[in-house]
């Protein structure tokens, strides 16, 4: 009798200790996103079973059911565009092609400029050169002597334009020449861009790193290591580097168990910081604000004109001040990972725009005054990698060329110019100047009745397009025979240096109309009335299982 009275009380409480599990559980669902990005492990499943196919033939041009006179039109253009390309960039082409046979990142970037099933007509015939050898005001020279307007902002670095960076690396280097690339010791001026450093993020302590993502990985070993806790929470769609520790979705291949990623600006994510004991910290990614929950844009996705964007300063400043005080209540550690805006959006980056103190800030790109850095700054208490009464609990962390003199003495550089009034005052009418400039093109955009819009943060843009279509990627094409230069996203990400003059702006928006007049006239913005991104989606899913039907091929002509 008294077994089968053990035996019931503990099936009561296993029922009640899984009962308890699956709430908590069912409330960390609640908390993520609804979208696979949201949901990494299910993304990374569902992305192993997406078949590789490719529209060739007519199908390239018309899968979105254009009429036969406009697929016509569409493949006319895109030759005509190729040649166009070509006769442009011929030494530079030729370098690039040359250079993806033996430099695996050329390999990836052009087959993942625009969407799979595009990538081997684009790759023949619309591949873009990739090899310049001089900078100047705002432009680029590629090798066949033609100049382009810059707008990959060179992935971060080039905030004031790149004639300020190699003045900054050209007395950098000048300053540290006796010394040489001597590791291990300090050079004299690491104090003063200690000093500096310390006083532009208002933290204690700086530790200094090669790159943004190794600045990354330590901001979170050392949250782990002084709150003892196992877990980090990203948000949705945000990047803090290619370490799989905070990438765990598509793209990782190692099974991550530490990472929640919720839901962006929600009230259901703050209660699971508030109910949780295994949070150690929390990274934010100011870039989110522009388009929250979702991924860093890219053509190489650009399958439909569902991309959105929208900036509200104000929303975002007041999620991040409610997320602040609630890692207060909690003892998790704040990171603002400013890599890439850090000293773009406000001096003082994202904490002086919003209004709000991280516990931990990493910084990179621009502030290497042209030279690879990440750096990472935090209070007193969270960068100690050692406990006083504990010796051999240690949180290791070390890099051979930490501290490089050539990259500290460029970085002295930088730190002593952007003091200079010109640069500090600049920034008191740089939203208003970058807010005016996006509106200008906008309604240049609406007044020429062109499916394609801009929003933007600061000097960071992003194009949407309001009509539905397959074929937004080849904008970034016409774009780039027009003489502008963009990153390897295309039109997902446009960064300017503040350095643009209204008359260098005017000339990108000439060119950027151009292109987007150029691109309507060649009809792949065709719309019939009907189409819609849902029927798009449905197009390429019956694409994909056609795919999986036995005995048929990966081509769909």
């Amino acid at each position: 009798m008294a077994s089968i009275y053990t035996l019931a009380v503990l099936t009561i409480l296993l029922g009640f200790f899984l009962l308890y599990r699956a709430y908590w559980r069912l409330e960390l669902s609640r908390a993520k996103h609804p979208s696979l990005q949201g949901h990494s492990k299910i993304a990374r499943r569902v992305a192993r079973l997406v078949p590789f196919y490719e529209l060739s033939g007519e199908a390239f041009f018309d899968c979105d059911g254009a009429p036969e006179p406009i697929a016509a039109r569409r493949r006319q253009a895109f030759y005509a565009l190729s040649a166009r390309l070509d006769s442009r960039a011929s030494q530079s082409g030729q370098l690039t092609s040359s250079l993806e046979k033996h430099l695996s990142d050329t390999h990836f970037i052009n087959s993942y400029r625009v969407p799979f099933q595009f990538r081997t007509a684009v790759r023949k015939h619309l591949t873009p050169g990739m090899v310049a050898d001089t900078s100047s005001g705002t432009q680029i020279r590629d090798l066949d002597g033609d100049w382009h307007y810059d707008l990959s902002g060179s992935y971060g670095v080039n905030l004031f334009g790149y004639d300020f960076y190699k003045s900054c690396m050209d007395e950098g280097i000048e300053r540290v020449r006796d010394l040489g690339p001597v590791l291990g010791v300090y050079h004299p001026l690491v104090l003063d861009n200690v000093t500096r450093i310390k006083a532009i993020s208002g933290l204690g302590e700086v530790s200094f790193h090669m790159s943004g993502t190794e600045a990354v990985m330590q901001a979170t070993r050392l949250a782990r290591y002084h709150t003892r806790r196992s877990h980090l929470v990203r948000f949705c769609g945000a990047y803090h580097g290619w370490w799989d520790g905070v990438q765990p979705g598509i793209g990782t291949q190692r099974a991550v168990n530490d990472v929640y990623t919720l839901k962006d600006m929600d009230q259901q994510s703050l209660r699971v910081l508030r109910t949780r004991n295994d949070i150690a910290c929390v990274l934010v990614s100011p870039l989110q604000a522009l388009h929250p929950n979702s991924g860093a844009p890219g053509d190489a996705t650009l399958v439909t004109s569902s991309r959105h964007c929208a900036f509200d300063a104000d929303r975002y400043g007041d999620w991040l001040r409610r997320l602040r005080e609630v890692c207060t209540q909690r003892g998790i550690v704040l990171i603002f990972d400013e890599v890439f805006s850090g000293f773009r959006i406000a001096y003082g980056g994202a904490q002086e725009y919003f209004g709000v103190q991280a516990d931990m800030v990493t910084y990179g790109k621009t502030l290497g005054g042209g030279l690879p850095v990440g750096v990472l700054c935090g209070r007193h208490d969270l960068m100690k990698r050692f406990r006083d009464d504990k010796p051999t609990d240690v949180c290791f962390a070390r890099g051979t060329f930490n501290a490089h003199p050539y990259v500290m003495a460029a970085m002295n550089v930088f730190l002593e110019r952007i003091q200079d009034p010109s640069i500090r005052y600049g920034y008191n009418d740089m939203r208003t100047k970058w807010d005016r400039r996006a509106r200008q093109l906008n309604e240049a955009l609406e007044s020429g009745q062109l499916p394609v819009r801009i929003v933007n943060l600061a000097s960071i843009w992003s194009v949407i397009y309001t009509r539905p279509s397959r074929y937004n990627w080849m904008f970034q094409f016409y774009l780039r025979a027009e003489g502008l230069h963009l990153s390897w996203t295309g039109t997902g990400r446009l960064i300017f240096s503040h350095n643009y003059t209204d008359e260098d702006f005017d000339a990108v928006q000439r060119r950027f109309l151009a292109a987007a007049k150029a691109m309507e006239a060649d009809g792949w913005w065709w719309h019939d009335g009907t189409l819609t991104n849902r029927r798009i989606r449905k197009q390429i899913l019956r694409e994909m299982l056609c795919c999986w039907l036995p005995g048929r091929g990966r081509a769909i002509a």
